[in-house]
């Protein structure tokens, strides 16, 4: 079992570390005691060290001493904030991970289960001395990994065939296609599917997009003829243009005021403009989209080459879905970096609750599920997501 220290003076964080169930803390106000509360005679005894952050030259100093007395700890920086370079100044001196100072009991109680969960993994003696919480991947979930990666590549190998025929002969270009995306540890590697689009995508969608911003424009020239009301656009109410506003606006400019809102049209004509281009992402219709990339979607045939990334350890059968750059870089905070604790998936926990819920989740509800998994997974819930899976294997609509 990993022992528990708290190093600090904040009466708050004590009292709250008090309730954690099942641990008994020691409680330190210098490095020296809180090394001696780390040392053990007992073979392979582990210990979470949380530190109260005070001045950076001081905290440094008491860090490596720490470190160097005592090889078996985990050191939790306890933190308001810290800028880019001090985290940096905090990491090279041994700091392992960092949680806010105002955690609650149930953070502070996850984050010690999170820890005494991988402790083989995490107090590794072959593992750099210098580092910050890294996943690896457990022997039981490789193996799986591998033996149902080989057995579906043999079982649907016509699959993969057919579907490379298909897309060959209905359109140009690779029948695979590659994206980066980024997996557990924050590691990049290339996302593979099948093609499902024509190759010059972007231009069929431009043109299309085209053709519907000139319809809107037409609309608008009509609506501008009407000197009292507009038609109403579903933005809350309906609109009327307004001349007796108090807003600081041009002699030329056009405000549309609704029951809760006042917009000026030329930002109102920017935002449905957004509207209708991402409006032609995700519909039915996409012109993008190929007659046999259609059916490998709505099938999740075009999926099927990442079973060539479970091969190769880029990803496993069940984890948290690797994710674009720009998407992943939007989770580097301390709050979401459990997410990257666990390795990208074929299939995982918000997907199926999803699909529970219609699929209708928020970006912020699906993020909370994978931190949920990068710190609870296990072989039965792997297969308990597994199972339904397969229960929800035709989808209703693209993703």
């Amino acid at each position: 079992m990993i022992g528990v220290v708290y190093l600090g003076s904040n009466p708050k964080t004590e009292e709250r570390l008090r309730y954690i169930p099942g641990r008994l803390v020691q409680y330190t106000r210098n490095y020296k005691d809180a090394a001696s509360a780390c040392s053990t005679h007992v073979r392979n005894e582990h210990f979470i060290v949380f530190y109260e952050q005070g001045e950076q030259d001081a905290d440094i100093n008491a860090i490596n001493y720490l470190k160097k007395k005592n090889k078996h700890i985990y050191i939790i920086l306890l933190t308001k904030e810290l800028t880019a370079e001090n985290r940096s100044v905090y990491q090279k001196s041994g700091i392992n991970d960092t949680l806010d100072c105002n955690a609650s009991i149930t953070e502070l109680n996850k984050k010690i289960q999170f820890i005494s969960d991988r402790e083989n993994m995490l107090f590794d003696d072959q593992q750099p001395k210098y580092r910050m919480l890294r996943f690896k991947i457990p022997l039981w979930k490789r193996v799986f990994d591998v033996l149902f990666a080989i057995i579906a590549l043999i079982l649907t190998s016509p699959i993969f065939i057919l579907t490379a025929i298909a897309i060959r002969l209905e359109s140009k270009g690779p029948v695979i296609f590659k994206s980066k995306r980024v997996g557990a540890n924050y590691t990049i590697f290339n996302f593979l599917k099948f093609r499902s689009m024509y190759q010059d995508a972007e231009e069929r969608l431009k043109e299309v997009a085209k053709e519907a911003g000139n319809q809107y424009a037409e609309m608008s020239k009509k609506a501008e003829k009407t000197p009292m009301s507009m038609p109403d656009f579903g933005m809350g109410g309906n609109m009327m243009i307004s001349d007796d506003t108090d807003m600081m606006i041009a002699d030329d400019e056009v405000m549309l005021v609704g029951d809760d809102f006042v917009i000026s049209e030329t930002d109102y004509s920017k935002e449905k403009k957004e509207e209708i281009d991402n409006a032609f992402v995700k519909i039915e219709n996409d012109p993008r989209v190929t007659k046999v990339g259609k059916f490998i979607r709505k099938f999740s045939i075009d999926e099927l080459p990442q079973l060539f990334n479970i091969l190769k350890g880029d990803m496993s059968v069940v984890g948290n879905r690797p994710l674009p750059l720009y998407e992943a870089e939007k989770l580097t905070i301390d709050t979401s970096i459990d997410r990257f604790m666990a390795p990208a998936g074929l299939t995982g926990l918000w997907q199926v609750e999803e699909r529970g819920k219609g699929g209708m989740m928020s970006a912020e509800e699906r993020k909370q599920l994978d931190i949920k998994y990068g710190q609870t997974y296990n072989f039965w819930l792997d297969m308990k997501i597994l199972f339904r899976t397969f229960f929800a294997f035709v989808q209703k609509e693209n993703v």
